[in-house]
């Protein structure tokens, strides 16, 4: 399970279950727990300033990004424009066999979202 540090873990919890498949388990004033549909993947949301979280590590997200590998970035692509969430990079095909798109979550925590491209040899 990851857990993201918020300001907002409403707008957070909203994001988070528009773009991908997760509902919410539990939803409190200073925690959210999302989990998939299949009950395979967990995503926290924490209140940002809790006490649990240390005070060195309260700070907007750097060097580090989360990715979600789905079936179809462009799909996803798709809410996050409806949806008007902030687009760093729209889905692009790689050199590596992803196509991949960059967005920005309300934390400011650079979110990957790729999916595999269909026949890709290296």
């Amino acid at each position: 399970m990851t857990n993201i540090c918020s300001d907002n873990l409403a707008e957070s919890r909203d994001f988070y279950t528009k773009l991908f498949d997760f509902s919410v388990d539990f939803d409190s004033d200073w925690f959210v727990h999302l989990i998939s549909k299949n009950k395979k993947l967990e995503l926290g949301i924490i209140d940002r300033t809790n006490e649990i979280v240390p005070k060195n590590f309260q700070n907007n997200p750097q060097g580090f990004y989360v990715t979600f590998v789905v079936d179809n970035a462009d799909e996803i692509f798709k809410i996050a424009e409806s949806e008007k969430f902030e687009i760093i990079s729209e889905p692009t095909d790689t050199f590596y066999g992803q196509r991949r798109l960059l967005l920005k979550d309300p934390n400011g925590t650079l979110v990957d979202i790729s999916s595999p491209i269909k026949d890709f040899e290296f």
